[in-house]
């Protein structure tokens, strides 16, 4: 990944280098940083520009000019400093496969336009984010939010223009599917600007680097290893638009230093749950028209433990609950543990939002959607949701929230309850709870859902088999002298 940013901002910068060198004689300077600085395109060194390092590429040193390339660059573009990888000359790295390899990142994008290498060279990016987080598994989950649940959190929201805000970012997928969002639906990208925070170093730099490569200003995305409970780097920020997925059920949060802390405003949350804390963080930075859309685990849809029944309730009352969408199985890469999206907001009671969209009241409503049955499966162990199933849950949340929606209750999939329904439930959010069964409930197939589930269920004894094999093989193998 540091190899694709590297040829990225070295494609962006050749193509501004050869119009300015065609500028000469009219006064233009190829080698002023500042003309560069003006463009918003990273100043390349002359030993850091990819020809260069592709001339080198057969060498046993490239390593070492690899390393020395991102260390110049660092030291030409201030916003930059600490977030490229120098890793490339070590002795575990084979310097002729990295040499095959800057061979190959070399023909992306062939030398095209800089927009449109930004296009390709970041899919290629996230694409790279993704099978990454899918090797790492539990630790990928970290860094990573499967982006079908990014682009239907943002879908949902719809954020046009304001301030977007993710307090543990991660990677930055939320700030690129935000500004993906803008671009695809007309808007004007400089409408948008993004504030956000990480607490692990690795992964404020992939999400630097991510943001760079769309060219999206990351000035504002912060890293310290206190986090945004301890350290919060926006202090005096109300947001827009919330957009995050923060970890699940923490309970080493710090907690027990933060017990009269500003922010719980709706209840002390308990030291060894972080999931209302972060609840809270987010409505302490949301703008009094603000909206937030959250991944949250499903437990906080119903637990009472240590007071959490007794937060969610409050903010049940207080009006700030909007939409409630139960998260099909399988969906994440760090964790089984289910999890659902909330959504809020500052003002229900507003027929206009901070971006000009038409809200009616829903002041006394919360809206359900129960969308476990929806997705698809990319392999046995992984969940995601199709282009049709982000339409559908994205459609149904604008006709109840929109003025003039065309919204009616579904049996099994959704449901407009009052907060009255809600108090009578005793503020337990679980969708199922209001959305009933399925009009098509009689006609379950008892054995042939038997016979599905058999099915799986060898399969994965198999697995195992197979895998208790290899661990029988190669204990073997460390027992033999």
């Amino acid at each position: 990944m540091g190899l694709i940013f590297l040829k990225y901002i070295s494609d962006a910068f050749e193509e501004l280098y050869a119009r300015l060198k065609a500028e000469e004689e009219s006064g233009a300077d190829p080698e002023d940083k500042d003309e560069y600085k003006a463009e918003n395109v990273f100043f390349v060194p002359q030993d850091a520009r990819w020809n260069y390092l592709q001339s080198k590429a057969k060498q046993p040193e490239i390593g070492k000019f690899v390393d020395e390339a991102m260390d110049a660059i660092e030291k030409e573009n201030a916003s930059l400093k600490g977030v490229l990888p120098k890793v490339f000359a070590r002795q575990n790295l084979d310097p002729t496969s990295l040499g095959e390899l800057i061979d190959l990142v070399g023909n992306i994008a062939l030398g095209d336009a800089k927009a449109r290498s930004a296009d390709v060279l970041g899919h290629v990016f996230e694409y790279f984010l993704g099978e990454f987080a899918l090797a790492e598994g539990k630790k990928g989950g970290q860094f990573y939010t499967p982006r079908s649940v990014v682009e239907l959190l943002v879908e949902m929201l719809e954020p046009y223009k304001g301030r977007v805000f993710d307090p543990c970012c991660g990677s930055g997928g939320m700030f690129v599917q935000s500004l993906k969002f803008v671009d695809s639906h007309a808007g004007r990208v400089n409408d948008i600007s993004i504030y956000g925070q990480e607490s692990n170093q690795t992964t404020w730099r992939l999400a630097k680097m991510n943001l760079a490569i769309r060219g999206i200003d990351s000035s504002q995305v912060k890293w310290n290893n206190e986090g945004s409970f301890l350290n919060d780097a926006h202090k005096d920020l109300k947001a827009d638009y919330i957009i995050a997925n923060p970890p699940f059920n923490v309970s080493d949060w710090g907690g027990d230093l933060m017990r009269t802390d500003g922010r719980w405003q709706y209840g002390t949350p308990p030291t060894g749950n972080a999931n209302f804390a972060w609840m809270q963080h987010f409505i302490y930075h949301l703008a009094p028209t603000g909206q937030a859309g959250v991944v949250l685990a499903k437990g906080a849809l119903t637990s009472k433990s240590s007071g959490e029944g007794d937060i969610r309730k409050a903010l049940v009352e207080n009006g700030l609950i909007d939409c409630i969408v139960n998260l099909p199985a399988k969906l994440f890469l760090n964790t089984q543990i289910p999890a659902s999206l909330w959504f809020m907001s500052r003002n229900r009671a507003s027929t206009s939002s901070a971006t000009g969209l038409e809200f009616r009241d829903r002041s006394n409503e919360i809206l359900f959607i129960d969308a476990r049955n929806l997705g698809y499966l990319i392999n046995r162990r992984t969940r995601e949701l199709s282009p049709e199933d982000i339409d559908k849950i994205t459609s149904t949340y604008h006709n109840w929230r929109n003025v003039g929606g065309s919204y009616e209750d579904i049996p099994g999939f959704c449901a407009a309850a009052t907060i009255e329904k809600v108090k009578s439930l005793d503020y337990v959010l679980t969708p199922g709870r209001y959305v009933g069964l399925p009009d098509d409930e009689d006609d379950f197939d008892f054995k042939e859902r038997f016979t599905a589930l058999k099915a799986e269920l060898e399969a994965q004894l198999l697995e195992e088999a197979e895998l208790n094999k290899i661990i029988a093989e190669n204990l073997n193998k460390i027992q033999m002298p």
